[in-house]
């Protein structure tokens, strides 16, 4: 018995597409090439479509950046179980914020960009604002402390992420090291007692020993 013949394509008409299709091609882009990389010309082009299709499924950059959030937030966020006391939930929330953008640091590129967030995320939020709170703060100074906080985190990324790039991309001598060699004692004795050892500590991980002395110093000013 013949086989029914496919569906005739019109010529010209792009093929269908799906947000999830959408999503895991920005994202692909993004992780290769940055977020500066992400357009809805280029992303259009990669999944053999039409800015104008994309249009249909998301409405602008924007959106899908918001959608990429929303799509990492779901997969790699996950709720610790908190202490109960709520110094500790605070450090347990943001831990748990930093271990999952720390694998991704592109993410962190797209939350310090513009004002966009993932909702799935503000359970984190609230748990640092609700335990600078409870530790005795006013609900002001807690949202101004958990500003504090996210900037130490997504600082400490960036730092970190664009210096291991750095260096995987050029193992020549940094500008610093150069200057650090030579360093004169009489005018600077300290940072040229620590010259030959200034790279390897301040590459260790010292996050959770920064998070812990600056949740004290928010706390010491209630």
């Amino acid at each position: 018995m013949p086989q029914p013949s496919a569906p005739r394509r019109t010529p010209g008409r792009p093929p269908r597409i799906s947000r999830e299709e959408i999503i895991e091609t920005a994202r692909r882009i993004v992780e290769e090439g940055g977020v500066d990389r992400l357009t809805m010309r280029r992303l259009a082009t990669e999944v053999g479509s039409t800015p104008m299709a994309l249009y249909h499924h998301v409405r602008d950059k924007e959106e899908l950046l918001v959608l990429l959030l929303d799509d990492y937030a779901s997969r790699a966020l996950r709720r610790p179980e908190l202490p109960a006391h709520p110094r500790e939930r605070i450090i347990a929330a943001t831990t748990a914020i930093h271990e999952a953008l720390a694998a991704c640091p592109w993410i962190v590129e797209v939350l310090t960009a513009d004002d966009l967030m993932s909702t799935s995320a503000l359970w984190f939020v609230e748990q640092i604002v609700d335990g600078l709170v409870a530790c005795g703060l006013p609900l002001d100074r807690a949202v101004h402390g958990y500003r504090a906080i996210w900037y130490y985190t997504a600082g400490e990324i960036v730092v970190r992420a664009t210096a291991a790039r750095r260096r995987a991309d050029d193992d020549r001598a940094t500008y610093r090291e150069r200057v650090f060699a030579a360093l004169d004692p009489s005018e600077l004795p300290r940072l040229t007692q620590a010259a030959d050892r200034w790279a390897p500590l301040t590459a260790e991980d010292t996050y959770q020993d920064g998070l812990r002395a600056l949740v004290d110093g928010l706390l010491a000013t209630r």
